[in-house]
């Protein structure tokens, strides 16, 4: 693909978090006497905004209860935190030689800044990225706000970036754009909840994703 900016998601494609993240919803959620969910209804939300997310686990939440939830999140959530050794193996090298070929990079998530700040430099990946979104000072995925704000800041078209995810957030999100998206299989969703999406593809390995970007 001959596009000037990369711009991936965080959780589920560049790190290995999807059941940290989960857990630590299951666990919140459930020591304030909310109804437990299955397991995959933790993960299936995770790339949105965490109220977004709240709001479809469970739907009718109120402001406080919410915010009850949210803060037994981040004290689950931060009791781990995110190492070199968290980046799924090969993606550091991806990320690195994209910029090693003069090609931009950048990071829209679900995530909050607080968690993304402290997660970019934590996990060595920070100094990579020109730009970052975070679903707290903008539109929660899929709305496709933050790839807006990434391409205004570039001054670049849709057509000169794609977007790397792994949930039919992010690709539905970067479809919305007008964008072109490759989905990751090693996250949240499986390639035929991807392909939904109209990706350019849908990778299963990251030497897929190095000969999809041209690396």
């Amino acid at each position: 693909m001959n596009v000037k900016v990369v711009i991936f998601d965080w959780d589920g494609t560049l790190i290995d978090s999807v059941d940290h993240i989960a857990g630590s919803l299951h666990q919140a959620a459930t020591e304030l006497g909310y109804p437990e969910l299955e397991r995959s209804a933790y993960r299936d939300i995770i790339g949105l905004g965490m109220v977004e997310a709240l709001q479809q686990l469970y739907p009718g939440l109120s402001e406080a209860q919410m915010q009850d939830i949210r803060e037994g999140y981040a004290r689950y959530f931060f009791q781990r935190t995110t190492t070199p050794q968290h980046v799924f193996d090969g993606m550091a090298d991806v990320v690195s030689d994209l910029r090693g070929a003069g090609r931009a990079c950048s990071v829209a998530t679900g995530k909050s800044r607080r968690g993304l700040a402290s997660a970019l430099d934590s996990s060595g990946l920070g100094h990579h990225f020109e730009i970052t979104r975070c679903a707290d000072e903008t539109r929660s995925k899929p709305d496709p706000l933050m790839l807006a704000e990434i391409l205004a800041f570039y001054g670049y078209q849709p057509s000169e970036a794609v977007m790397i995810g792994d949930t039919r957030y992010d690709l539905e999100m970067a479809r919305r754009a007008g964008m072109p998206s490759i989905g990751v299989e090693w996250g949240v969703h499986d390639r035929s909840v991807l392909q939904a999406y109209d990706p350019h593809a849908v990778v299963g390995s990251v030497a897929e994703l190095r000969q999809v970007l041209g690396l």
